[in-house]
């Protein structure tokens, strides 16, 4: 969209529209149940793939997001492996006993 000059006005305003509905969903499923954070942030990344402003707001929220996800990473390890270490114990005090 973004190499036809045509295409490029009506594809921003779409993605616009888009993202502030999300966003206006978003807010109003904060005060109803549902997800509104996460659509929140959703709408704010979809509209950060048109809008330089919102790459800046959305930036803080990803830098958090690796941040969390490298840690899950880390606490998945290294309850893998004292699972493992637990389960190879049990199967030598089985059969040593």
């Amino acid at each position: 969209m973004h190499t036809h000059p045509v295409l490029h006005l009506p594809w921003r305003i779409l993605v616009g529209t888009a993202g502030t509905l999300i966003i206006l969903a978003g807010l109003v499923m904060m005060v109803a149940p549902g997800p509104g954070v996460a659509a929140v942030i959703l709408g704010l990344v979809v509209l950060s793939t048109e809008f330089r402003w919102a790459q800046r707001v959305v930036r803080p929220a990803q830098v958090w997001f690796r941040r969390a996800e490298r840690f899950g990473m880390r606490v998945r390890a290294d309850a893998v492996r004292r699972y493992r270490a637990r389960r190879e114990l049990r199967r030598k005090h089985l059969s040593s006993g």
